[in-house]
């Protein structure tokens, strides 16, 4: 996909690179995020947003957030020189027009993204990759009947990017494989960590992760079991402490004697009464998929 490929390798003080322009569409919270995200990685920026409210509060914002960077160690230039690379427009069309790789940051409206993605498709360059930021919207509802569909895919970031570099690439049906490779090739040359999704689902990995375990969380103080005090407190100093270096596969793998099978064998019944108290009974983990979870930690961690 033309220019949208190349890559490099993520670092904060990487020269800027004239062979790769993001837009970035939209000048919200998120699309002041990723301008950071790109231009700390020395890739000039054009962030659209068609409000000038909205244009003229751009540049404070991204140079508070980057000097809030700078003052915690976190950036290896001056926050001057990362916020000069971004530059704001009112044209949608100036934006994308030489872009490699778009990234939509247009309020999580379905009616709005499929408008937006109409106009994307029409004036961004042929062979660059349309990248939508939304949260629970898939790529199939926001493309449906697009012409350039295949170009299209959800990069779906935590909050906020320049923090969190997870970003999950989720295709739609008529996404080409070859728009995903080119996705996670710019957003590793961003510092980016790409998370590619085997097809759609809706509210992605990360969403579905978090809203599990806000479900118990509402459930348990719904209940009278403890206090929502005590649930972040459970959180902060266990789970999430644990979870910052292990993940839930990870730490299963380690928990027990014989790993993620024997855990499996221990603690399967007991989280499958659990999962059916709440009404979800599908809980329960054949044997068939707990072998297929351990041999790819066990791929991953080599004993």
């Amino acid at each position: 996909m033309g220019k949208a490929v190349a890559a490099g390798n993520g670092r904060d003080n990487a020269s800027p690179d004239p062979d790769l322009a993001i837009a970035v569409v939209g000048g919200g919270s998120i699309g002041v995020a990723w301008s950071l995200v790109f231009a700390r990685a020395g890739l000039m920026v054009r962030l659209y947003d068609p409000a000038a409210d909205r244009r003229a509060a751009v540049p404070a914002e991204l140079g508070q957030r980057a000097g809030d960077l700078a003052d915690a160690g976190l950036l290896a230039e001056q926050p001057a020189v990362i916020a000069g690379r971004v530059e704001v427009t009112s044209d949608l069309g100036d934006a994308v027009g030489s872009a490699g790789y778009v990234q939509e940051c247009a309020p999580e409206a379905l009616p709005v993204k499929r408008e937006l993605f109409a106009e994307l498709d029409r004036l961004a360059a042929p062979d660059a990759v349309l990248a939508s930021s939304s949260s629970a919207l898939t790529c199939s509802a926001i493309t449906a009947g697009l012409a350039g569909a295949s170009r299209c895919l959800i990069a779906h970031p935590g909050n906020p990017p320049y923090l969190l570099r997870v970003v999950e690439l989720v295709p739609g049906p008529a996404t080409a494989p070859a728009t995903v490779d080119a996705a996670a090739a710019v957003l590793t040359r961003a510092g980016m960590l790409p998370v590619r999704l085997r097809k759609e689902v809706a509210g992605f990995v990360f969403n579905r992760l978090q809203g599990a375990v806000l479900r118990e969380a509402y459930a348990l103080v719904r209940d009278g079991v403890v206090g929502p005090e005590d649930i972040d407190l459970v959180m902060r100093a266990g789970l999430a402490r644990r979870w910052s270096v292990l993940g839930p596969f990870e730490t299963a793998e380690l928990n027990t004697r014989g790993g993620i099978d024997r855990h499996a064998a221990i603690m399967g019944p007991a989280y499958a009464r659990m999962g059916a108290e709440r009404g979800e009974p599908d809980v329960v983990w054949a044997p068939e998929l707990v072998s297929e979870v351990s041999a790819s930690v066990r791929r991953q961690r080599p004993s």
